[in-house]
């Protein structure tokens, strides 16, 4: 899977009816793991339920370019799975890297693909 790179703001799904501050405080925490060296390329997210829980899928592509950037986007990919987020009135059920580009010539770089579901806690 080819990962676009380009830098893209924020998109989110029009028919979520959660609050944003949600979404925001999660999206800021992932950064936060990733390190200032991260460029955001994209945060999309789509509604979730199953019988007994509701929330959203979170899809958030992460660029490292540089040697120190790509070393905290391989730390990043190691602490996410195990990470306690800590997200007002929910709970991520489920962080995982979706997948991982990187690119060595002419410039080094890695692009980190991550989902995570977000529950709202009842």
């Amino acid at each position: 899977m080819l990962i676009d790179l380009a830098p893209r703001m924020f998109v989110a799904s029009p028919s979520l009816t959660r609050p944003r501050g949600a979404s925001h405080r999660l999206l800021s925490e992932v950064l936060d793991l990733a390190g200032p060296e991260t460029a955001l390329v994209s945060h999309a997210e789509r509604a979730w339920s199953s019988a007994t829980f509701s929330g959203a899928r979170h899809t958030i592509i992460l660029k490292f370019a540089g040697a120190e950037a790509i070393e905290c986007g391989e730390a990043f990919i190691a602490a996410l799975p195990d990470h306690e987020f800590t997200v007002p009135g929910h709970l991520v059920a489920d962080a995982t890297i979706a997948s991982v580009e990187q690119q060595y010539v002419p410039h080094p770089r890695l692009a980190v693909e991550a989902e995570l579901l977000l529950l709202e806690d009842c």
